[in-house]
């Protein structure tokens, strides 16, 4: 079994220590979807919407979030950024969103892109909430990571 590296030899929480680490690009690529009611879809499409331009307040607020993951999560590392990307893709259904952070830097930015993935999609339903209750936000994963020891990982999409 491996070893969480979050927990020292007694099982206490620890903040991994990075020191040694040599610096190399890091990037993390996450994905979620958000589905909506028709009527929720195209207020979004158009921005339209009760709030305005919800594409363009989630991009905000997905990057806001991915900068800010060190003061979400207690064991994630600030980190200094070199730059957070979000893309919006309309389905038949919802919204998908996709986020690439990266840095170089000594230890990986997973949690960025998944936080900032997680937080564009919360303010999708926040700007849309008035027209759809019933949205559901799902299927955030981690689809893509380079750099560090471990090199590149991507999750097999063919299946999803």
């Amino acid at each position: 079994m491996t070893r969480l590296t979050h927990l020292d030899d007694e099982g206490a929480a620890r903040m991994v220590d990075v020191g040694a680490k040599a610096l190399t690009e890091r990037v993390a690529i996450a994905r979620g979807r958000i589905s909506m009611s028709d009527d929720a879809l195209t207020a979004i499409r158009e921005g339209s919407g009760p709030k305005g331009d919800a594409i363009a307040t989630a991009r905000i607020a997905g990057i806001m979030a991915g900068k800010r993951t060190s003061d979400l999560i207690p064991l994630c590392h600030p980190l200094g950024l070199d730059a957070i990307e979000l893309e919006f893709a309309f389905e038949d259904e919802g919204v998908a969103v996709t986020g690439t952070a990266s840095l170089t830097g000594k230890t990986g930015v997973e949690m960025e892109a998944l936080t900032a993935v997680s937080v564009a999609l919360l303010t999708l339903y926040d700007m849309a909430k008035a027209l759809d209750k019933a949205m559901t936000i799902g299927d955030i994963q981690l689809v893509e990571k380079r750099g560090g020891k471990s090199g590149v990982w991507r999750r097999d999409l063919a299946g999803a």
